[in-house]
Parts: C-alpha cells; sequence; structure tokens
C-alpha cells in the first residue's frame, strides 16, 4: 500500500487534502496544485470554502489569479466537511497551534483535526502535521489516535512532521524556494513524505525524526525571539542612557563578520514568535528543565508595548501635553509591514494601555479596517492632514511601506517612530520622537 501511494506521489495522481486554509494551509494547497495534485482544502469556515470555490483569495500572500488558475484546472476545491478525507490519499495540518489564558500550549485544533482523520483513516494514507508544536506531539498525540483502528504507522500508513516555513509579506522566500524539512515517525515515513515535498518545493531535507523536526523549527523562531528581545533590552538601556540604539544597531552592523543586524520594535506578534517559546518551556518541564533565558526573552519582548507607552507619557508631560485626555493616532495595527495579520500584535496592548491611562487612542491602517480591543471594536479612521494635526501624538507601530513618513510628519504635531521609519525625513525632524 505504501508503495502504491507512493507511485501516486510519483506521477502527481495522489489526492491531497490540506486541513486548514489560513495562512499556512491555502498557499500550501495552491502550490500543491500548481505542482500538478488534486487538492482539496478542508476548512470550518464556510466564507473560506465558498471564496475557494470562487477562485478568490483571502491571503494577502496568495494572489487570487493562483487560486483561480488552480480552480479552472480542476486541481484545487474546497470543503467544510471532512467526509473528504477517506477518499485522499494524502492529508497535511495545518491548523492553529495558539497557546491558553495560563500561557500552555493549546493543541484542541490539532486533536480535534486529527480525531476526524482517524475516524476515516484508511490503509495507504499517509498523515503529515505542519502546524507549530512542541517536540513529541506527532508521537506522543497523533500516533496514538491515529493507530487506535489497529493500522500500523510505517506499513499501512504513513505518519511526519513536516514544520510550516511562512514568512507573511515576504516576497522573496514563499513555499516554493524555501527548503523544507521532513521527518517521520518511521524511515518510511520519511521518504514518503520527502517524495511528496519534493513535487512542489525547490529542497527538501530529511532529518532522523519527527522530534527532531519540531524542536528545528522551534530553534528557528526562538533564535529571533532571543535576538529581538536582545536588542529590545538594548533599547530601553539607550533610552534611559541617552544614546540612539537605531545608530548603534547601524554602527555595529558595519562589522563585516560576528553580527547579525535585528532591530528593535514595540513588540513581537504574530503566531509564531511569541507562541513558540511558550511551547518549548511548557514541554521542557516534562525533563525538570527550566528554559529560563528563553522565558526571560519572552518576557522583555512581552514588556515592550510597556515601555512604548511609559516613554510616550513621559514625551507627553515633558511637552507640557495633558495626559489625561490626550489624542493618539496608531499607524499600522499589524503584527508586521505590509501584513494583514494582526495575531499577537503588540499594538493592541499599545491601544489598551493608552486607553487605561485615559488617552483617546484611535488608530489608521490600510490594511486592517477592524480591530478588537479588549471587547472593543474599532474602526480604522481616514489618515488625513486633519486627523493627524488632531491628535497629540502620532505613534508609528507598524511601518507599512505604503505610509509617506514626509506628510505624515508635515502634518503632525509631535510623531514617536518605535521603527524608525521617519529616519530619512528631512524637514520636521525636531518633531520626530524615536524609540
Amino acid at each position: 500500500m505504501i508503495d502504491q501511494l507512493r507511485a501516486r506521489i510519483d506521477d502527481r495522481s495522489a489526492a491531497v487534502g490540506i486541513a486548514g486554509l489560513g495562512y499556512v494551509g491555502l498557499p500550501l494547497a495552491v502550490e500543491f496544485a500548481r505542482a500538478g495534485f488534486r487538492v482539496t482544502g478542508i476548512e470550518p469556515d464556510a466564507a473560506r470554502v465558498e471564496a475557494v470555490r470562487r477562485g478568490e483569495s483571502y491571503i494577502g500572500d496568495v494572489r487570487g489569479e493562483d487560486v483561480a488558475g488552480a480552480v479552472r484546472a480542476g486541481r484545487l476545491t474546497a470543503s467544510v466537511s471532512w467526509d473528504v478525507a477517506a477518499s485522499l490519499d494524502v492529508i497535511v495540518i495545518c491548523v492553529p497551534t495558539p497557546f491558553n489564558a495560563n500561557r500552555e500550549p493549546d493543541l484542541s485544533y490539532v486533536s480535534a483535526a486529527t480525531e476526524e482523520i482517524a475516524r476515516r483513516l484508511r490503509p495507504g494514507q499517509l498523515v503529515v502535521l505542519e502546524s507549530t508544536t512542541y517536540p513529541g506531539t506527532t508521537e506522543e498525540v497523533l500516533l496514538p489516535m491515529l493507530a487506535r483502528g489497529g493500522l500500523q504507522v510505517g506499513r499501512e500508513f504513513s505518519l511526519a512532521y513536516s514544520p510550516e516555513r511562512v514568512d507573511p509579506g515576504n516576497r522573496d522566500y514563499q513555499i516554493a524556494n524555501t527548503s523544507k524539512l521532513v521527518g517521520g515517525v518511521t524511515s518510511v515515513c520519511t521518504s514518503l513524505t520527502v517524495a511528496l515535498y519534493e513535487k512542489a518545493v525547490v529542497k527538501v531535507v530529511p532529518v532522523s525524526s519527527a522530534r527532531v523536526a519540531e524542536m528545528a523549527k522551534l530553534l528557528e523562531n526562538i533564535f529571533r525571539t532571543v535576538n529581538i528581545a536582545l536588542v529590545n533590552e538594548l533599547a530601553m538601556l539607550c533610552d534611559r542612557m541617552g544614546l540612539s540604539v537605531w545608530e548603534v544597531v547601524e554602527a555595529a552592523a558595519t562589522k563585516p563578520f560576528g553580527f547579525m543586524s535585528f532591530q528593535p520594535g514595540p513588540g513581537v506578534g504574530g503566531h509564531c514568535l511569541p507562541v513558540d517559546p511558550v511551547y518549548l518551556s511548557w514541554k521542557a518541564k516534562e525533563y525538570d528543565f527550566y528554559t529560563n533565558f528563553i522565558t526571560l526573552a519572552s518576557e522583555v519582548n512581552a514588556n515592550m508595548p510597556y515601555f512604548v507607552v511609559q516613554k510616550l507619557l513621559r514625551v507627553l508631560t515633558q511637552r507640557g501635553a495633558r495626559v489625561l485626555g490626550s489624542r493618539v493616532l496608531v499607524l499600522g495595527v499589524a503584527f508586521k509591514r505590509n501584513v494583514i495579520d494582526v495575531r499577537n500584535s503588540p499594538a493592541v496592548k499599545v491601544i489598551e494601555l493608552l486607553r487605561e491611562h485615559g488617552i483617546e487612542a484611535a488608530y489608521h491602517d490600510p490594511l486592517v479596517p477592524r480591530l478588537e480591543v479588549k471587547g472593543a471594536m474599532l474602526d480604522s479612521v481616514p489618515l488625513t492632514p486633519e486627523t493627524l494635526a488632531g491628535a497629540d501624538c502620532v505613534v508609528v507601530h507598524t511601518d507599512h511601506g505604503g505610509f509617506n513618513y514626509d506628510w505624515i510628519v508635515g502634518h503632525a504635531r509631535l510623531v514617536f517612530d518605535t521603527r524608525n521609519a521617519a529616519r530619512d525625513v528631512k524637514a520636521g525632524r525636531e518633531k520626530v520622537i524615536r524609540l
């Protein structure tokens, strides 16, 4: 049965299912369809399913014409029902893995998807988990659920982990040209999964186990988290010492070896950077190991919205402005530039804190028309000379490429730039305060 599936993968006749058509699943579905596979997305959101069927994209990194082309070619469709899973040869799980209110891993989406697959699992199928998670999830959570019907992994069905490496907004590296890690529960599972991804990805790197692939994924993002925390902590120190952290970083970056440049900011957001340290730290405790260094980095990054607000309050006070009743306009609320994603965005905490201090906080983001802050829905306000001039301070939170910073600084009374976005502005530089 494994050999039969391998043959279908090699001639691209295998039916591929993608469980979850979000920021990871939809791009992957389109890429497998482009590679010649028949792809079915399984997605509980009926609106997303209908959009895919119409050939429309709701993900910024996926072009509508690519979705439409795959649909017209008969290579892409979508369904809200799990019943299609029985007819699929491959099922790739791309569902969210957030943390709960107690900052513990929430695998409810993964477990729910696996349960649906287990009910329909038949001999010869391949199941791949792409969602970011802690080492051991594939073997400790998925495998027992899938094997309870009596099928043997590596012989009658296959199971592997291949972490997503999606970088929202990155125009240079997307799924097809980003190398892919693959770790199977058995060597047969690994080779079969490698054969699948080799049809759609430029380079596939097999590793010895699913646990290695799971840990490697965490390392990739925790590496960034730790280094961002380092420069964020340096930013707070430079503020106290009266130095420009931006000039310090730029100066250090002139060294051609031994230094990698990371930029400070109002915190970290998205699905991976704030979440991955939580997953690893939680799992490490099972081994009586405490990831103090990683945990501290997460704390530093989580504290940045508080630092931003405290510095803003200090600046307003120093300039003779009243804090209570002040008006602040936050520019950009997505977690990074040129994306629509607001998951774990520091902007939410910044606006929440400003309001707690009695400040009238509004926001403008051309990519995010509505934002929920502590149960309240806010609408993006128009960016006009009047809205800029009417704010006691304009806070640049997300440095979207469409912003004209000369124009913004020219009309604003005061600009607090947390991204060094206005570094090239000439006129009105005295109005710009940097992180």
